[in-house]
């Protein structure tokens, strides 16, 4: 089905469906740009109270939603949980209007995010994936890095929204890919935080600062996003907050390898990694953010790392 080349208007109702640390900034930023929004959240009172704050409305299931709107934003913690919102007798499928066009900003699988395409296009309707990096204070600020698969019309489509939460918009071919890359771009994160821990832990035991380490690898080829916004901000601080479950991370790595065997590619570092993540959700238990793995590193080393 050919999508519609026509451009949203400001006014356009959006059906924003997850308002969890990263939705709750991003639907600010589109009611700041103009938005209409109806909210949907699995936690009823946290939509209600958004939805009062931004002088918008909520609707009590994602069926709702979809019969009011013809642009429905998912932003879900899995490919799980999104199934879930679109499927059953109140979910989005149910009140799918044709013509709609829905932007998966979960970080999802691939192939399911395929499947839910399919889905809709049996409905007359639309989707792109459009996951997000950067974290929570980029999702305040509107400056998201947005990777978007699926066809150029409904980027285009799209695009107005979109902008309105990110400052890059990155096209990474068909459906499917965006979340593909997003997987492929936290298991390159999350295995520069891994070994810049690691290293802070040998050179401690050598007799060198923590502190001074990460100001050298800063200064070095062995800088990354880690050593820039997580060693002293999170790590050494013992803060361990930046924003982003450990749970989460251990997803996306699972995403990332799955890839790798649908493409029938080995990767024994990036196995490797995604076990060593794995142990960490294991050994230190639920509710954790991301840059907790550090205690897991510290745990095998034998020792803590100082500020």
């Amino acid at each position: 089905m050919a999508a519609s080349t026509d451009a949203i208007p400001q006014d356009h109702t959006i059906g924003f469906i997850g308002l969890g640390a990263m939705g709750t900034p991003m639907a600010k930023r589109l009611a700041a740009a103009g938005f209409k929004l109806i909210l949907v959240d699995a936690d009823a009172d946290r939509a209600r109270a958004l939805a009062k704050e931004l002088t918008a409305s909520q609707a009590s299931t994602a069926r709702e939603a979809a019969m009011q709107c013809r642009l429905l934003i998912t932003m879900l913690p899995s490919s799980d949980i999104v199934a879930a919102v679109l499927e059953g007798e109140h979910g989005v499928l149910a009140g799918l209007q044709p013509g709609t066009l829905l932007i998966e900003m979960s970080s999802g699988s691939p192939a399911r995010t395929r499947m839910f395409a399919t889905q809709l296009e049996g409905r007359g309707a639309r989707l792109i994936d459009a996951p997000v990096s950067g974290g929570v204070q980029r999702a305040i600020s509107g400056d998201l890095a947005i990777m978007v698969g699926g066809d150029d019309r409904d980027i285009a489509r799209a695009e107005p929204v979109l902008k309105a939460m990110g400052s890059s918009l990155l096209r990474t071919g068909a459906i499917g890919t965006a979340h593909a890359m997003k997987a492929l771009n936290n298991l390159v994160s999350a295995g520069g935080l891994l070994i810049s821990i690691e290293a802070l832990l040998i050179g401690q035991r050598f007799g060198l600062n923590p502190g001074t380490m990460v100001d050298v690898l800063n200064a070095s080829t062995g800088m990354n996003n880690s050593t820039q916004k997580k060693l002293k901000q999170f790590v050494l601080s013992r803060r361990f907050d930046a924003g982003f479950g450990l749970d989460l991370m251990v997803k996306d790595l699972g995403i990332a390898v799955d890839v790798a065997h649908d493409t029938d590619t080995e990767v024994p570092f990036a196995s490797l990694c995604r076990d060593m993540w794995a142990r960490a959700s294991e050994v230190l238990g639920p509710g954790q953010d991301h840059t907790a793995i550090a205690k897991l590193c510290e745990q095998l080393a034998g020792s803590e790392l100082r500020g």
